[in-house]
């Protein structure tokens, strides 16, 4: 990425304000990432999605509001252009299929090192 390109935009969907907090501090950290926005529900999400069009959106995938695979879907329709992270803290099968049907690129767990948000956020938002 080019300085004159400006940052990678981020929008960050979890329903707990901690890992909202901590998100942001981590992605915020590097310069050629910004945190555009913070939903705490899926509806949140996809309106912040369509106001802020994000680079990337971090989802949880069980925020209320019909959780990350609907919030996911809605913004893919809404926001072709933003690419999906699902980051949850449940490693099922079912959670997985769910979110990369949703068309999710990406699904992380939440406890990863830093380092590795940050380069999945990066990859993601590589053309």
């Amino acid at each position: 990425m080019t300085a004159a390109a400006g940052p990678l935009t981020v929008l960050i969907g979890d329903d707990e304000p901690i890992i909202r907090e901590v998100l942001r501090e981590v992605l915020e950290a590097e310069p050629d990432l910004s945190v555009v926005a913070e939903a705490a529900d899926a509806d949140e999400a996809i309106a912040l999605a369509v106001l802020h069009a994000p680079a990337v959106a971090i989802l949880d995938v069980r925020m209320p509001g019909g959780g990350g695979a609907r919030a996911a879907r809605e913004i893919r329709r809404r926001c072709p252009g933003t690419r999906i992270m699902a980051f949850s803290a449940h490693a099922d099968a079912r959670s997985m299929s769910e979110m990369r049907d949703a068309g999710v690129s990406a699904y992380l767990l939440k406890g990863l090192p830093n380092a590795a948000l940050v380069a999945a956020v990066r990859h993601l938002a590589a053309p």
